[in-house]
C-alpha cells in the first residue's frame, strides 16, 4: 500500500477490486450489495460491457477534444438526449465533467441572463435551507449543508435563503394541509423583502436529495412557484444532479409537478457512474438572450470528454431499451411499500420517504415529539457501519442540523427479491444499533 494519504482527511476505508450489477465486491471477494448506487449515481449497474467497449472506442479514436467542437460520442449522446430525454422546450445544452460543476455554470447562465436583457440589478440567487449543489466556493455557500461548510464559513459569499419544504416538521404541524403555500409564501415574502429587481434566480431541488434525505415537496408547493418566478422575473434552475434520469420514476424529478424550469442541471444519472460528466439544459429564452449580448459560456478543460460522452450515450440508450424509467415506477412502488412494511409502527423511525428508487428513512429518538438522537452518537454513520457489516452499503444523509437520515438508491437492475434483502438488513442494522 502507498504511504500517500488517501484519502485527503483519513478515515476508515473500504478497498473495492470489482462490481457487477448491484454488486460490489471487496479485497477479500466479500459481495456487498450497492443499495446505495454509490452516492445515488449508479442506474444500468456495473460492469455493462457495451458502456466499457462504447468508451474503449472514443478512448482509441481520440484522446481529447475541446469541449465546444463535435465528435462521434458527442453526437451519439445529443442524439438520444434529444430524442428519448429532454423535452422540446430545452433546446440549449452545456456538457461539464460533474455536477458541481453545472450547479456553477447554471448560476452563472441566470446572471448573464438577467444582465443580457438589461436587468443589470440582478445580482443574487436564492437557495434553500436544507440542500446540496456542490463543492466549488459558489456552489458549497448557496447549499443548506452545514456540515460541508466546516473551516469555509467566514469565506463563502452569502446567497438568500429560504426554507425547503419539510411536511414532516412544518411548522404548521406535520403534514399540514397548507404546507405547500407556507413555504412558497416564504419565497414571495423573502422577494418582496429584498426587491425582485436585485434577484437573478432560484435554485433548488424539485426532491431534496441526500441533504436532507429525499424529502418530496406538497403537491401545490411547485406549482406556486413556478407562478411566482414568472410574475418576478426570476428565473427557475433545478438541480436534477441526483434525481434526474429516471432516479425517481420520471425522466426527471420535476415531471412529478405541472412545471417548467428555465434551465435543468443533470449528473449522476446522465453517464451511470461509467464516466464524470454533468449537463447543464436551457430554454431558447436564455439560451438567445445569452448569445445575443455576446457573452460566453466558458467550458472546462474536461468538459463532455469525449470517452465519457460515449458512456453517457450508450447509458442512456440501455435506460431507453430496457424501459428502466417504468422499471422505476413498479420498483420504486415495491421498494417503499417493503420500507412501510418494515417500519411504518417502528418508535424510533419518524417516515420513509422517497420516489421511485430515491429512499431514505428518518430515525429520531422520539416519534412522538421527532427530537433527534445527540449529534456525537452517530446514528446514521453507525447504521451504514452495521449494514456494510451484514454486506449491503447505504448512503448517509443530512446535512449535520438534519440528521440520522438514511439513503437508498440502487442500480435500477435491482430485483424484488433484492430489494427484500435490501430492507430486511436495513431494519436489523437500525435494531441492532439502537439497542
Amino acid at each position: 500500500m502507498s504511504d500517500l494519504g488517501w484519502p485527503f482527511v483519513a478515515g476508515k476505508n473500504t478497498f473495492i477490486k470489482r462490481a457487477d450489477g448491484i454488486y460490489l465486491y471487496d479485497a477479500s471477494d466479500r459481495q456487498i450489495m450497492d443499495a446505495a448506487g454509490g452516492a445515488i449515481v449508479v442506474n444500468v449497474g456495473h460492469g455493462r460491457q457495451r458502456v466499457a467497449d462504447a468508451v474503449a472506442r472514443a478512448t482509441l479514436d481520440y484522446s481529447y477534444v475541446v469541449p465546444p467542437w463535435l465528435t462521434p460520442s458527442r453526437q451519439a449522446m445529443l442524439k438520444v438526449l434529444q430524442e428519448h430525454w429532454l423535452p422540446e422546450y430545452l433546446t440549449r445544452v452545456h456538457i461539464t465533467s460533474g455536477g458541481s460543476e453545472a450547479n456553477e455554470a447554471a448560476m452563472k447562465m441566470a446572471l448573464q441572463y438577467q444582465q443580457a436583457i438589461g436587468q443589470r440589478g440582478r445580482t443574487r440567487i436564492i437557495g434553500r435551507s436544507i440542500s446540496y449543489h456542490g463543492t466549488t466556493l459558489a456552489t458549497a455557500s448557496i447549499s443548506g449543508h452545514p456540515a460541508r461548510k466546516k473551516g469555509l464559513e467566514t469565506a463563502l459569499p452569502g446567497y438568500l435563503e429560504v426554507d425547503t419544504p419539510y411536511p414532516l416538521r412544518c411548522p404548521l404541524g406535520a403534514y399540514h394541509e397548507d404546507a405547500g403555500a407556507f413555504y412558497a409564501d416564504q419565497l414571495r415574502t423573502l422577494i418582496e423583502q429584498e426587491g425582485a429587481e436585485t434577484i437573478a434566480a432560484f435554485l433548488a431541488e424539485p426532491i431534496t436529495g441526500s441533504s436532507g434525505g429525499a424529502i418530496v415537496p406538497p403537491d401545490d408547493y411547485w406549482p406556486q412557484v413556478r407562478e411566482i418566478c414568472d410574475q418576478y422575473g426570476i428565473v427557475l434552475i433545478l438541480d436534477e444532479v441526483m434525481t434526474g434520469f429516471g432516479r425517481t420514476g420520471k425522466k426527471f424529478g420535476y415531471q412529478h409537478w405541472p412545471i417548467q424550469p428555465d434551465i435543468l442541471v443533470g449528473g449522476k444519472g446522465l453517464a451511470g457512474g461509467y464516466a464524470p460528466l454533468g449537463g447543464v439544459f436551457a430554454t431558447d429564452k436564455i439560451g438567445d438572450a445569452i448569445q445575443n449580448a455576446g457573452f460566453p459560456v466558458m467550458f472546462n478543460t474536461f468538459g463532455a470528454h469525449p470517452a465519457a460522452c460515449a458512456a453517457a450515450a450508450e447509458v442512456l440508450q440501455i435506460m431507453v431499451e430496457e424501459d428502466h424509467v417504468n422499471r422505476v415506477v413498479e420498483l420504486g412502488q415495491y421498494l417503499h411499500t417493503s420500507l412501510n412494511n418494515a417500519f411504518s409502527n417502528h418508535p424510533h423511525v419518524a417516515e420513509v420517504r422517497g420516489r421511485g428508487l430515491l429512499a431514505a428513512i428518518e430515525i429520531v429518538r422520539d416519534r412522538d415529539d421527532l427530537s433527534s438522537y445527540p449529534v456525537d452518537q452517530e446514528i446514521t454513520n453507525k447504521v451504514v457501519g452495521a449494514g456494510l457489516e451484514a454486506g449491503v452499503f447505504y448512503y448517509g444523509g443530512g446535512t449535520g442540523d438534519v440528521r440520522d437520515v438514511v439513503c437508498m438508491g440502487p442500480p435500477f437492475v435491482i430485483s424484488e427479491a433484492e430489494i427484500d434483502k435490501m430492507v430486511d438488513t436495513l431494519s436489523s442494522a437500525v435494531d441492532r444499533v439502537l439497542a
